[in-house]
């Protein structure tokens, strides 16, 4: 998958994800299910998965042979980023916890899911 097809294909998903986002407290108006600052939360997934996946695909391009260790590497990046943003975020927040790390979870695992996916794709397309 060119990173042109990437960027087209993950754009779509991040339109569906926000949709989803928007769209929860409007169908249970009674519940709190997003932090306050969720969508500071959602983009900061967005970017730093879109270049989790550059940083991999470049690694894939450059030498197909180390590329795993390019994809491990990038995931690797992503996860120590995202300890970083969730102790920064826990020293400066002064709300309950729970929702924050429903919120950061279901984020990391969807981003994270896609990210994987596309990369599955493009070492499926090496071997043949």
């Amino acid at each position: 998958m060119s990173l042109a097809r990437f960027t087209v294909s993950y754009l779509l998903y991040c339109i569906v994800l926000a949709g989803i986002a928007y769209l929860l407290p409007v169908v249970f108006p009674d519940t709190r299910i997003l932090t306050s600052k969720f969508w500071l939360v959602y983009f900061f997934f967005a970017i730093i998965t879109y270049i989790a996946y550059f940083c991999a695909d470049l690694g894939l391009k450059r030498n197909p042979e180390v590329g795993i260790m390019a994809i491990m590497g990038s995931i690797a990046v992503k996860m120590f980023f995202s300890l970083a943003f969730v102790l920064i975020y826990s020293l400066n927040a002064k709300e309950k916890g729970l929702i924050f790390v429903l919120n950061f979870f279901s984020l990391y695992l969807l981003f994270s899911f896609f990210e994987i996916y596309s990369l599955l794709r493009n070492l499926r397309h090496q071997n043949k």
